[in-house]
C-alpha cells in the first residue's frame, strides 16, 4: 500500500460530512463544507507528480472523490435544505450577492444531475457519471500516448527527426512546423494511426453522456453541457457556417486555395525561423515582461520565493508570491515550466487551492500551478522560447492572474471557476499583449548582448499571423463543429465517418485516409460540447483589447476597470453580465463573427 500519499482521511472526512449533511441549516448545507486541499491536489498529482505509484493512487483518488460528489448533487434532503433556502423570500434578502450566486448555482449543480428522478433514476444517473470518470480518464491517457513504428518503416535520412528508442521510433506529435514534406507526412499517418481500443473508448464515452443527458431530462450531452455558459444552448454558439463563409472567402483570397500548410507558408513568407527570435525570449526576460505588464495595469508584481523541503515535486520547480503594491499577498504559484522524461507535453493551469473566505474574516489564499513543456537551460544558455512559447506563457499567465485576483466568498467560484467559454478570455487577452512590440520592446532582449528584438522582426511576426489567421481560426471552427456534433443526437455512424463529413463541411483540406485525429482530439474530455468557447473567448478578447488597451496596453485605469469588471468576480456572476459591463453593451452574434475575422492589422500594433 502506498503510504506517502494520503487522500485516505479527507476522503473519510468527507464521507462523515455527507452522512451529516441534512442536520445542518439550510446555509450551512450549501457553504459550510470547504474542500480539502489534498483533494484539489490528486487532480494535479495523478498528471503531474513523476512517481508513477502517486499518479496511480491519485487517480484512484479523483474517482473516489468523484462518486462523493455526485452522491452529493443526488441528495434530495440536502437540494430541498437549499430550495427552502431559496424560495424563502425574507432570508433570500439577507443574502448577499456571492452567497446568492453560490446557492444557485448549487442548484443548477442539482438539476442537471437529475435531482428531480426517482431514487432508481438517481442511482442510475451517479453510475453513469463514476462510469464516465474512467472512461474520460482513459481516454485522455490513451490520447497523449506516442505512436511507435519500427525503425526500419521510415527511410533513414528522416529518422533522426523523431525519438528513437532502440530499434523502434516513437512519433508523439504532427511535426507541422517541420519543412520537410515526408517528416511532415510520415508524423501525420504514424501519429493519427487508428487504435481500435481507444475508437471503442470514445463510443462508450460518447454513449455514454448522452445517455446520461437523456435521463436527467435533456435532448442532448451538448445541451446539458451548454446550460448556464454565455451561449446557453447548442443553437446560440457563434454562427459556425457564417463565420466559415468569410473564413473561406479570406484564405481562397490569400492563397487562391483553401486551408494551407500554416506553419510552411508562414517560414517561408516571412522567414519566421524560431531559432532567430529565441535568443530574445530567454524565460527570465519573459518572466520580467510579464512582471512589469502586470505591475503596470494591476498593481501586481512576483516575488520568487524558495520552497520548504518537500513542498514540490520537481527541483526545477519555481514559487512565485503574487504582491499587490497595497493589498498584500495575493497567493502563490508554482512554476513547473520545463520539459522532462514522463512528463505530459502539455500547457495547463491547475488550481491547487481555491481562495474564499474563512472564519474571522481571514481569507484562504489561493494557489495554482502552471505547467509547461519549456526547453530546459544548459550549461551554456538559459531557457530560450519560440515565439509561440513565449504567447503559451502569457497565455496560461493569464489563467493565473484570474485565480489570483478573482478572490470571492466562496471557492466554488474562485478564479477560473466559472463557464468555460468565459474561462479562457483572459488567457487569450494575454496573447494580444504578447504580440504588441510596445510590450515586447519592454523585455525581449538578446541573452547575450542585451540587444532589444529589433522591430522589424516582430513586424515579420505580426505579418506571419495575419496571412494564416483565418486559416487557424477556420480549424478552430472545424474542432468546434465537430465537438457539437459528436455530443448533439447519435448518428449511428462512426466517429471516424462524422469526422470526414464535418472536415470537408468546415476544413479546406480532404480527410486522409487510415487516420483517426479524433483520437488525439483531448479535449473532447474536459471541453466536451463546449470546444467553441476557444471561438467564443477569443471574440470576447478581441473586443476588449480592441476597445481597452489597443490604445494603450498599459493603460493603468483600464487594467483596473478590467480587474473590477471581469477578473474580480470569477464565475460569482453571469458571465454575458460581466462581459457587457467590461464593454458597455451586449456583444451580438454579428459582433462576435466581425470580432473573429478582422484582420489582426486592426488591433496589434507594431509602432
Amino acid at each position: 500500500m502506498l503510504r506517502r500519499i494520503r487522500f485516505d482521511r479527507p476522503l473519510k472526512s468527507s464521507q462523515i460530512l455527507f452522512n451529516r449533511v441534512t442536520t445542518w441549516s439550510p446555509v450551512g448545507a450549501a457553504f459550510n463544507a470547504p474542500q480539502h486541499r489534498k483533494l484539489l491536489q490528486a487532480d494535479f498529482i495523478k498528471i503531474a507528480h513523476p512517481d508513477a505509484a502517486f499518479r496511480k493512487s491519485a487517480e484512484r483518488t479523483c474517482v473516489d472523490v468523484g462518486t462523493v460528489v455526485e452522491k452529493l448533487n443526488t441528495n434530495v434532503e440536502l437540494y430541498q435544505s437549499l430550495k427552502n433556502l431559496l424560495d424563502n423570500k425574507d432570508v433570500l434578502a439577507t443574502l448577499d450577492p456571492d452567497t446568492r450566486r453560490v446557492a444557485e448555482l448549487f442548484v443548477f449543480d442539482f438539476e442537471i444531475s437529475g435531482i428531480h428522478l426517482d431514487e432508481a433514476k438517481r442511482r442510475k444517473a451517479v453510475s453513469l457519471n463514476v462510469k464516465l470518470l474512467d472512461l474520460s480518464h482513459e481516454f485522455l491517457h490513451g490520447s497523449y500516448l506516442p505512436s511507435t513504428v519500427e525503425k526500419r518503416s521510415l527511410p533513414e535520412h528522416i529518422r533522426h527527426c523523431f525519438s528513437l528508442d532502440g530499434n523502434r521510433i516513437q512519433i508523439s506529435g504532427l511535426h507541422a512546423d517541420s519543412p520537410d514534406e515526408l517528416v511532415r507526412e510520415a508524423a501525420y499517418r504514424i501519429f493519427l494511426y487508428p487504435n481500435t481500443d481507444l475508437l471503442l473508448c470514445l463510443d462508450e464515452l460518447l454513449a455514454c453522456r448522452h445517455e446520461l443527458a437523456k435521463l436527467v431530462g435533456y435532448e442532448s450531452f451538448a445541451h446539458r453541457a451548454l446550460k448556464g455558459t454565455m451561449a446557453k444552448t447548442p443553437g446560440k454558439q457563434p454562427c459556425l457556417s457564417a463565420l466559415t463563409a468569410h473564413l473561406i472567402f479570406s484564405i481562397c483570397f490569400t492563397f487562391g486555395c483553401p486551408i494551407p500548410d500554416t506553419g510552411v507558408i508562414r517560414a517561408e513568407k516571412c522567414s519566421i525561423e524560431p531559432i532567430q527570435y529565441s535568443p530574445y525570449f530567454s524565460l527570465g526576460a519573459c518572466m520580467e515582461g510579464l512582471d512589469m505588464l502586470f505591475s503596470q495595469l494591476l498593481g501586481v508584481s512576483f516575488q520568487a520565493e524558495e520552497p520548504q523541503t518537500g513542498e514540490v515535486w520537481s527541483d526545477e520547480v519555481r514559487k512565485l508570491a503574487v504582491v499587490h503594491e497595497t493589498e498584500g499577498l495575493l497567493g502563490y504559484i508554482y512554476c513547473d515550466f520545463f520539459r522532462r522524461p514522463n512528463k505530459p507535453q502539455q500547457d495547463c493551469h491547475f488550481t491547487i487551492c481555491g481562495g474564499w473566505l474563512k472564519g474571522g474574516g481571514r481569507y484562504q489564499l489561493p494557489v495554482v500551478v502552471l505547467m509547461l513543456s519549456l526547453p530546459p537551460p544548459t550549461s551554456r544558455t538559459p531557457s530560450l522560447l519560440t515565439p509561440c512559447m513565449m504567447e503559451n506563457l502569457f497565455h496560461e499567465m493569464g489563467h493565473a492572474m484570474h485565480s489570483m485576483l478573482g478572490q470571492t466568498h466562496y471557492q466554488h467560484v474562485s478564479g477560473t471557476r466559472c463557464a468555460t467559454d468565459f474561462a479562457e478570455v483572459p488567457s487569450v487577452l494575454m496573447e494580444f499583449f504578447a504580440s504588441d512590440y510596445r510590450v515586447v520592446s519592454q523585455f525581449a532582449r538578446h541573452y547575450e548582448t542585451g540587444e532589444p528584438l529589433p522591430e522589424s522582426m516582430v513586424t515579420r511576426l505580426c505579418q506571419s499571423k495575419r496571412i494564416c489567421g483565418a486559416a487557424d481560426t477556420q480549424l478552430q471552427v472545424f474542432y468546434a463543429a465537430l465537438d457539437q456534433v459528436y455530443h448533439g443526437e447519435p448518428q449511428n455512424r462512426t466517429t471516424t465517418d462524422i469526422l470526414k463529413e464535418m472536415q470537408g463541411k468546415f476544413y479546406g483540406l480532404p480527410y486522409v485516409h487510415n487516420t483517426a485525429w479524433q483520437l488525439r482530439f483531448s479535449h473532447l474530455v474536459g471541453y466536451g460540447a463546449k470546444y467553441y468557447s476557444y471561438l467564443m473567448s477569443r471574440a470576447v478578447a478581441s473586443m476588449v483589447w480592441r476597445q481597452c488597451f489597443l490604445k494603450d496596453p498599459f493603460n493603468r485605469a483600464m487594467g483596473e476597470h478590467y480587474r473590477r469588471e471581469m477578473l474580480a468576480h470569477g464565475g460569482g456572476k453571469e458571465p454575458m453580465l460581466m462581459v457587457t459591463e467590461m464593454l458597455q453593451k451586449t456583444p451580438t452574434i454579428e459582433d462576435l463573427v466581425e470580432a473573429l475575422v478582422l484582420d489582426p492589422e486592426d488591433f496589434t500594433s507594431s509602432v
